[in-house]
């Protein structure tokens, strides 16, 4: 052998043996991972059974601790603290000097006033169940009230305790409060005590008996006909001001960016993860109370933060980082009076303390204030709440009758009963919060269902909050937001129905448990025509979708299956996705198998800044962050970017990380046994700027456990893994893909 061969050997083996030492080393190195969300993943139904409604909801658990469990003798100590100007360096600063009882435990303040006349940066929050928090301040920099005392303790523009050791002191040489702290403690005064008998105080908080929840523990006259239209409208796809503040709390763990004019960076000054300008999602539970509004003050009224959100929050002022639920809406002049008075119907101040009219050091204590917005409450919050009148009958079947609206209908019905709609023609919103409630139309002699017709000008034919509902053989069109409209329930039935020009959804339960949709033919939405979002068991079958951006969309749900559909021209004809910044944080075990996926090549004609505008043309199937989906037995053809995509949050662009509270990586996918004809053959711009070729599956190379079997089908990369590939070969190909696509991307 030559001297060249023999080092050109030398030199392949050494490049060999350094390929093997990589893949090796790149298989020994663990795999990124989502985190495991458990079973606190948020999806599925929070209504509480029995129930009258649909409305009722669990509250969260109080953020209690193990260290401070909350006793009368604690919590009536802190009453007395939380209004005592001894626990601030002058004594002259209460807790309730900027947390007054009258005012919403707020102060009636755009910015709030400290020590010495100073003028703070934000607004002052109420207090009103703010037991249920788990983040705390507007930028949700603590999670622990019993820590949170200490801020505004200490703080030099607040109460401005210099000498905590001091304080402890001079509360402690108090015999009242000696004695009480003996009571309540085992080690007495201590400034950890004083802040735990804060807390406890605090916790006691409770607002959740206001008309609101009269109405949906069953009163159905608890409500104004104006509160209820506008409780309609608040959940509503034209506000979807449900998707943040979400009963029971009406309030919202997550931080949003909604646009306000401010220089303040919010949660981003905080968290390295935090977006820039988010701020928490504040209760609306005696919101009326409270005003001004928002985190710096800036909205006067109610009316003037409906309007804000009505005007697309900071999209006027061309913010570009504005939440995905802030979109802008038409709504009339009554509409506007009826979302405002829904908002008085969340006023509940029957567990108010009593301001004290002295304390155990002696010093002033706060006045009571005069808060005009009381007198608005009572003037709004005239329903009769006398009390429920169930009515003793058997279930019945209740016809509407010739000239007779379908709410007049409905509003006669008790659970159990089933409203029948002759063949005709409707222009109007339904409302229905009752359970057991089976609504149907009852079609000519020709098969034809009755029309719901929007006329371009409702928003939705139906919205239901009853646990147990069936909705079926209705022909909906030409509404601006959704066709059908189901919230936070257990037991939902959609079949037999055609909706066309509904805006956002076609079908939409969200939140919801055991959902079945079947049936149902849906064209000319902007989104999704079949959807169902943060939901639990859903099943989707035997339905058309055609001409929408989405075909079928599930999203944040978990164990779903979609099978023997249709879904042809469609941007993308099936989407399984987990979204960032919602209350469920889980996508996973959904099962897509007997589909038709074909000519899924229509343009995307989602509105601007919508989420399902990230949807590139062309695609028959896409998996986006979902976990443990089976794609098996389709048929997808025609569909000219990619029949199967499988990527991660981060590979599409659409998220600023700051925004992903998820896990982005989609794992243990298994693509099997399909049958693929004629896609990738003209992918969208999207996918072509990116360099990836076309192929009837895309993978970004991320996530672990994904497996594709399919030996006809062509693919991108070439070498995707399969069923049979050992764990650790899965892994160190899994690293290195990924490594080399995200420096493609």
């Amino acid at each position: 052998m030559s001297t060249v061969l023999k080092w050109i050997v030398r030199i392949f083996g050494v490049l060999i043996g350094v390929l093997l030492i990589i893949f090796l080393v790149a298989s020994a190195i663990p795999a990124l991972a989502d985190p495991d969300v458990g079973d606190d993943h948020g999806a599925g139904a929070s209504s509480v059974q029995p129930s009258y409604t649909g409305l009722q909801r669990e509250f969260p658990a109080l953020n209690e601790t193990a260290a401070n469990p909350t006793t009368d003798a604690k919590a009536e100590l802190g009453y007395l603290l939380f209004f005592d100007p001894v626990l601030s360096e002058n004594n002259d600063i209460a807790c309730a000097t900027c947390h007054q009882p009258d005012l919403g435990f707020a102060d009636g303040l755009p910015l709030a006033i400290g020590a010495d006349g100073t003028v703070l940066s934000r607004n002052t929050p109420g207090l009103w169940n703010v037991g249920y928090a788990q983040n705390l301040f507007w930028d949700g920099r603590l999670d622990s009230l019993e820590v949170q005392s200490e801020i505004p303790l200490t703080h030099p523009d607040e109460m401005g305790v210099t000498d905590t050791a001091a304080l402890v002191a001079e509360v402690a040489a108090i015999g009242e409060y000696a004695s009480m702290f003996d009571t309540a403690f085992t080690d007495g005064v201590t400034l950890e005590n004083i802040e735990n008998a804060l807390a406890a105080f605090q916790r006691t908080l409770i607002s959740n008996n206001s008309p609101f929840d009269e109405y949906a523990a069953g009163n159905v006259d608890a409500l104004t006909p104006s509160q209820r239209r506008g409780l309609a409208l608040f959940r509503s796809g034209a506000t979807r001001c449900f998707e943040c503040h979400t009963a029971p709390t009406f309030a919202n763990d997550t931080f949003r960016v909604v646009g306000v004019p401010s220089n303040d960076p919010g949660r981003a000054a905080v968290s390295e993860d935090g977006a820039e300008g988010a701020f928490k999602v504040p209760s609306l539970r005696n919101i009326v109370l409270t005003a001004p509004y928002m985190h710096n003050g800036s909205l006067e009224t109610l009316e003037d933060v409906v309007d804000f959100y009505a005007d697309g929050g900071g999209r006027l002022h061309g913010q570009e980082n504005v939440d995905v639920f802030v979109q802008g809406f038409d709504l009339t002049d009554q509409e506007r009076l009826d979302l405002v008075a829904f908002l008085y119907a969340l006023t509940d101040e029957s567990g108010l303390p009593a301001v004290p009219t002295a304390v155990p050091s002696g010093l002033p204590v706060i006045e009571p204030a005069d808060n005009p917005a009381r007198a608005e409450v009572a003037a709004h919050n005239v329903g009769d709440n006398t009390g429920i009148d169930l009515g003793d009958r058997e279930p019945m079947t209740i016809v509407v009758q010739a000239g007779e609206s379908v709410q007049t209908a409905v509003d006669r019905a008790r659970p159990g009963d089933t409203i029948e709609i002759p063949y005709g023609l409707y222009h109007e919103r339904v409302v229905i919060d009752i359970n057991d409630i089976t609504l149907r139309g009852i079609p000519n002699d020709a098969g034809e269902w009755p029309v719901f017709d929007g006329q371009g000008k409702l928003t939705e034919a139906v919205i239901a909050s009853g646990n147990n509902f069936t909705v079926s053989h209705l022909d909906v069109r030409n509404y601006t937001d959704n066709g059908v409209l189901v919230e936070g329930v257990t037991g939902v039935h959609f079949h037999d129905i055609y909706a066309e020009n509904v805006g956002t959804y076609g079908v939409y339960p969200v939140r919801s448990t055991d959902v079945l949709i079947e049936r149902v033919e849906v064209t000319g939405v902007d989104d999704a025509g079949v959807y169902a979002g943060q939901c639990e068991n859903v099943i989707v079958r035997d339905s058309v979708v055609y001409g929408n951006v989405l075909g079928i969309e599930l999203e944040n749900t978990i164990n779903g299956e979609i099978y023997n559909n249709h879904a042809y021209d469609n941007t993308v004809g099936i989407f399984v996705v987990l979204l960032p910044q919602l209350t469920s944080k889980i996508s996973a075990n959904t099962l897509v198998y007997d589909n038709i996926v074909e000519d899924n090549n229509h343009e995307n004609f989602a509105p601007p800044g919508a989420i399902a505008g990230i949807a590139p043309s062309g695609v028959g199937i896409l998996l986006l962050a979902t976990d443990n989906a089976e794609v098996y037995h389709n048929e997808i053809r025609n569909n000219k970017t990619t029949g199967v995509a499988v990527f991660s949050l981060t590979s599409t662009g659409a998220f600023d990380t700051n925004e992903v509270d998820v896990g982005p990586l989609p794992e243990g996918n298994w693509v099997r046994d399909n049958i693929y004809e004629n896609n990738g053959y003209d992918a969208d711009p999207f996918v072509r700027d990116l360099g990836i070729p076309t192929a009837d599956i895309l993978w970004d190379g991320t996530g672990m456990n994904n497996r594709f079997n399919e030996e006809s089908a062509s693919s991108f990369p070439p070498l995707v893994p399969g069923d049979g590939w050992p764990n650790f070969v899965r892994r160190g190909y899994t690293n290195i893909l990924g490594f080399l696509v995200s420096q493609l991307l």
